[in-house]
């Protein structure tokens, strides 16, 4: 059975200097997977007419689809019109279903609608219009080569309305039953690409053909992702996630494309518990990446940013012979933030880190990149020395991961520890044996 070919122009100079980077070739193809599509080819190329003109002939005769992006706009170096007119050899024409639109457009702002406007309007003859509900400069589509050429807008929040409202509909309208993509993806913490890989490799050597595996990482997530395009595929997809999971265990967090603070507010929702924050060297990034979640507000208490050993004895309640005797990146004074974290805020649960971000203050027992992680409730607080050598964003990066992934494996009653423990204790110990 046929798989739609879909392919990409998107244009414009300012894409090729690098002054506006590219996201909506990004937004296309998501929009287009949800709905089992996938893009084959994307092609960017700046504000020149032969160039587009080679291109749009060239990507027509190999695709079903073409979306062609941008140039759509009043001005000078706006050539997708005039480009797409001397393709399909029509002439351009004041279209009055374009007209009509931005007549409509700028009456409702109070805009004069002026000569550069009207070049908007100027479509090649026997295009059908795709409407823009938001903005000034409509799409349109014509019929090339054998492939439906759609042109549209560069704003982001036009486009996404067009993909939504018209152009999907279209391409599912023009283009039944055929055999779409379907893509599941398992984001993964506390493991590698390589380590997946390799554990995939030795435990599932009969892995099906039919059932694409991939990853992508980005961190500290690592997306695994399952691609079938055929009914067999399909089939196969729910027993490859079950052998997966069996695999990975509770390195997954979770069974939908989720981050972690995602899928923290959700269980904290879920179970009615709420959380509170106590950062030292995260500098508050545990607490920011929980608030950007909407609905944290109900899950969420409170979070300090105890960076001196002041604040962490004034707001916090951390003993100051206990920073005295043991130091601020401790298991005793990370507990002890816990502690103070719970009974500033009484919240079900918190998170406490304390560590040496770098580049500088390390030392031979506690180089940069080690870091004490206390986490738990008034019933139970545990803590672990974990070790992240890096520069200092990967640093923070890690370390709020690992606060979020412990209060995930708390909130599901997960007991085992994460394989990363392991790990980063064996590289701080060996660290501090060399030195």
């Amino acid at each position: 059975m046929k798989t739609l070919r879909i392919q990409l122009l998107l244009t414009g100079d300012e894409l090729m200097s690098g002054d506006i980077i590219d996201s909506n070739s990004a937004l296309i193809a998501k929009k287009l997977q949800a709905e089992g599509y996938s893009v084959s080819r994307r092609v960017t190329v700046g504000d020149n007419v032969e160039l587009l003109k080679q291109e749009i002939a060239a990507l027509s005769s190999m695709s079903d689809v073409l979306i062609v992006n941008g140039g759509l706009g009043p001005t000078i170096d706006d050539l997708t019109s005039e480009v797409l007119a001397q393709v399909v050899v029509q002439p351009l024409e004041e279209n009055a279903e374009a007209i009509a639109h931005l007549e409509s457009w700028c009456a409702k702002r109070n805009f004069k609608l002026d000569g550069p406007n009207r070049k908007q309007a100027w479509l090649p003859k026997g295009v059908t219009i795709v409407p823009n509900p938001i903005g000034s400069a409509v799409g349109f589509s014509i019929d090339h080569n054998d492939c439906w050429v759609v042109c549209t807008p560069g704003v982001p929040s036009e486009l996404e309305k067009m993909l939504d409202q018209t152009i999907i509909k279209e391409i599912n309208y023009r283009f039944p039953g055929l055999e779409k993509t379907t893509v599941s993806h398992l984001p993964v913490f506390g493991l590698g690409e390589s380590k997946i890989q390799q554990m995939v490799i030795d435990s599932m050597p009969d892995w099906p053909k039919s059932v694409e595996l991939g990853f992508r990482a980005s961190m500290p997530i690592v997306d695994v992702k399952l691609t079938t395009h055929t009914l067999e595929g399909e089939q196969q997809r729910a027993s490859c996630i079950a052998r997966l999971k069996a695999l990975l265990g509770a390195h997954i967090i979770s069974e939908q494309s989720e981050t972690l603070q995602q899928r923290v507010v959700g269980l904290l929702q879920q179970q009615g518990k709420t959380l509170a924050t106590a950062e030292s060297c995260t500098g508050g990034l545990i607490a920011s990446q929980i608030t950007s979640i909407a609905g944290a507000s109900a899950a969420f208490e409170m979070g300090i940013v105890s960076y001196s050993n002041r604040i962490k004895s004034h707001l916090l309640g951390v003993d100051p012979e206990t920073l005295e005797c043991h130091g601020a990146v401790s298991r005793e004074v990370a507990c002890q933030m816990v502690q103070g974290a719970l009974v500033q805020s009484d919240s079900d649960y918190g998170i406490a880190v304390s560590g040496v971000a770098g580049p500088g203050g390390g030392t031979d027992e506690k180089p940069v990149g080690t870091v004490w992680v206390a986490w738990g409730d008034r019933h139970k607080i545990e803590a672990e020395l974990l070790y992240f050598p890096g520069s200092r964003h990967y640093f923070q990066q890690m370390v709020a991961a690992v606060g979020l992934d412990l209060v995930r494996r708390r909130l599901l009653n997960i007991d085992e520890p994460p394989l990363y423990f392991k790990q980063r204790k064996y590289k701080a110990s060996t660290l501090k044996g060399k030195r």
